[in-house]
């Protein structure tokens, strides 16, 4: 069996990613074109920091935390995209860092590491809610890869240069103007097709009326939610009539666009 410290190394330098050589996956953003924001977190800080480094090549944000309590902390403030978390921590474990963070942050993915022969954990992780894992040791250009496709997957990320646009079953080829809902092409008026951008680029974020006014029809919030009420009707006839919806409204709030459960 191996021990804690071989455990807790990351493969052979000729399997690890090295810094600016990160294969030939194109690097991605939010779809908002704002950088993708990971929290990092062992209790092995050269670890940690040899992860953070090759992931900052990306030209993500980081932030790295040693323990349960401050990872807790860390999430609540800098508000991560996804957590690539350890299980064995030395105050409380990943599963409940996991529980933690998911009850401010539903939606964040979290990769799990796991000891290789800890199968039970890996198994927990994942019924927990975990959304994958690596075991250590592990190749760095791995977890790189398993993030992206996670981020990717839950629609909060594309790669820079890709043009289509995904929440769930719906589609928008923003160069060819083409969206569709499952196989079914839906035709889109211009306004319509601004104002479904906008809600596609910023998934499960509610958006109030005052924001859409701004960023579809440019205008200062004073006396035109109606307009935005009116297309929001437009789109949820043509998006989601005889299927489960994926527009919802935030009562007193705004508008939310999300995939169907």
């Amino acid at each position: 069996m191996m021990s804690d410290a071989q455990a807790a190394q990351p493969a052979p330098p000729a399997q690890a990613a090295q810094p600016g050589r990160t294969g030939q996956a194109a690097a991605i953003k939010r779809l908002d074109g704002s950088p993708i924001r990971v929290l990092v977190v062992d209790d092995e800080p050269s670890l940690a920091e040899l992860l953070a480094s090759v992931l900052r090549y990306e030209g993500w944000e980081i932030m790295t935390a040693g323990d349960g309590a401050s990872a807790v902390r860390a999430a609540r403030e800098f508000r991560p995209d996804a957590v690539v978390l350890d299980i064995m921590l030395p105050d409380f474990d990943g599963l409940e860092v996991l529980r933690r963070v998911r009850q401010e942050s539903p939606h964040v993915c979290v990769l799990f590491l796991t000891a290789k022969d800890a199968v039970d954990d890996r198994v927990a992780g994942i019924t927990a809610g975990g959304d994958d894992y690596v075991t250590k040791p592990f190749s760095l250009e791995e977890v790189l890869a398993r993030l992206r496709g996670l981020l990717r997957r839950a629609g909060l990320a594309r790669a820079r240069g890709e043009t289509q646009l995904v929440v769930g079953d719906l589609t928008m080829d923003e160069d060819a103007r083409e969206v569709r809902r499952g196989d079914e092409l839906v035709d889109l008026t211009a306004t319509e097709f601004e104002l479904l951008r906008f809600l596609m680029r910023n998934p499960r974020r509610v958006l109030s009326k005052a924001q859409i006014l701004d960023r579809v029809w440019n205008y200062d919030f004073g006396g035109q939610a109606h307009v935005v009420e009116l297309y929001i009707s437009y789109l949820r006839k043509k998006i989601d009539a005889n299927r489960e919806p994926l527009i919802h409204t935030v009562r007193g709030v705004g508008y939310v666009l999300k995939p169907a459960s």
